[in-house]
């Protein structure tokens, strides 16, 4: 660490004592470090998921398992961990540190440490690495920060598009996230909280870290996952209208679309369902989270506190 440089803030105090898995070990966050030849660090060769933990339990555990091992496949990682040890991981990173409830785990797993640099993969010969991160995390932003429903997110739609499935497919949730991190910089740059990424053919696709949703004349509206991730939540989202007879569709929204929306809301593992008040400095709606979006966040609520895999 740079004696020089100025001290940390962190979201939430409770984590700087916290403890990560790195490659089998169970450390203390000051040395959770992975080599500098791992596959992650040379090229973001990677791939990941997040997890909630609610009352006593990982929320959509074996969903979130099964997307990371198809991530893996796809992406031919070899020495891939099974089911059984990163679910023993997850949960014994989680017991080291005591978390139960209001948590969050970044669950990454790269190719591996290269014996030599370059981007073959031929130079990954000791399998992959796992890194379980656990955070102390109530229902927040990316940066941590807690969800305001009253206030609303505000967008602006960015100028860098989200990959089609033709250059890295989005079906793939990998670790190189320049396209997201670089709409992200947009969206500060403006003041915002989100960008709104586009895909190539200029329809709507997604948040540089969420999913979308619309209301339309009661209707409950989402981008076909072409362009962007097909979230686990927005699954859930799509299953809980269905459930209910809400009624739903996929389909092209086009910013049009979006700016005379009578709702908006985003969909994702660490912010769940966030209302959209205002995109492109459009008033989404009368600018307040709506009914649909509130009926939907109680759903999902229940949902997050009755299932989930029990910790030991």
């Amino acid at each position: 660490m740079n004696p020089a440089a100025p001290a940390q803030k962190l979201p939430d105090p409770r984590n700087a004592a916290i403890f990560a898995h790195v490659g089998g070990e169970l450390l203390p966050r000051e040395q959770a470090k992975v080599s500098v030849f791992d596959s992650v660090v040379q090229g973001g060769d990677a791939v990941w998921e997040g997890l909630r933990v609610y009352d006593g339990r990982i929320f959509a555990f074996d969903r979130h398992l099964d997307r990371l091992l198809a991530s893996a496949h796809a992406m031919a990682f070899a020495g891939v961990p099974t089911r059984e040890q990163v679910k023993r991981a997850v949960v014994e990173c989680l017991a080291k540190n005591g978390m139960r409830d209001g948590a969050h785990v970044r669950l990454t797993l790269t190719r591996g440490v290269k014996v030599t640099s370059g981007m073959d993969p031929r130079n990954n010969q000791q399998g992959c690495t796992l890194i379980v991160l656990p955070e102390w995390k109530g229902r927040a932003d990316t940066r941590g920060v807690p969800v305001d429903d009253a206030r609303g997110q505000r967008l602006v739609t960015a100028a860098i598009r989200r990959n089609p499935p033709q250059c890295v497919d989005s079906k793939i949730h990998h670790n190189n996230l320049i396209n997201n991190i670089l709409a992200k910089i947009e969206a500060n740059v403006a003041g915002v909280d989100e960008a709104l990424m586009l895909d190539l053919q200029g329809f709507v696709s997604e948040t540089n870290s969420t999913n979308v949703f619309v209301v339309r004349r009661g209707v409950v509206l989402t981008p076909f996952a072409d362009a962007c991730l097909p979230g686990i939540t927005r699954a859930i989202v799509l299953e809980l209208c269905a459930k209910h007879a809400i009624p739903c569709a996929e389909k092209n929204l086009s910013l049009t679309e979006i700016w005379t929306a009578d709702e908006m809301f985003t969909t994702g593992t660490l912010g769940e369902l966030a209302p959209v008040a205002q995109v492109d400095g459009r008033t989404i709606g009368d600018g307040r989270r709506g009914p649909v979006t509130a009926r939907l966040q109680a759903l999902h609520r229940e949902l997050t506190r009755s299932e989930g895999e029990p910790l030991p």
